[in-house]
């Protein structure tokens, strides 16, 4: 994973976080970009100590297909 796709899966985790931070409600508006951050980055160190990686579902073809029935 290089950079550009770790800040873009920071920002879907601040995404996340932000919904669900607007969903608990009693938070204060001007905080939730910053606790929407702070949340996605203790997500992001979660996910890396763990080394798993971001999972793909790679579609089969035809032909890989036709060899798993034979």
């Amino acid at each position: 994973m290089n950079e550009e796709d770790r800040s873009n899966l920071r920002d879907l985790h601040a995404g996340f976080a932000l919904v669900g931070l607007l969903m608990r409600g009693g938070t204060v508006t001007s905080l939730l970009a910053e606790s929407a951050y702070e949340i996605a980055d203790a997500m992001q160190e979660a996910r890396d100590r763990h080394g798993v990686g971001i999972v793909s579902i790679k579609r089969q073809t035809k032909k890989e297909k036709a060899n798993e029935t034979s």
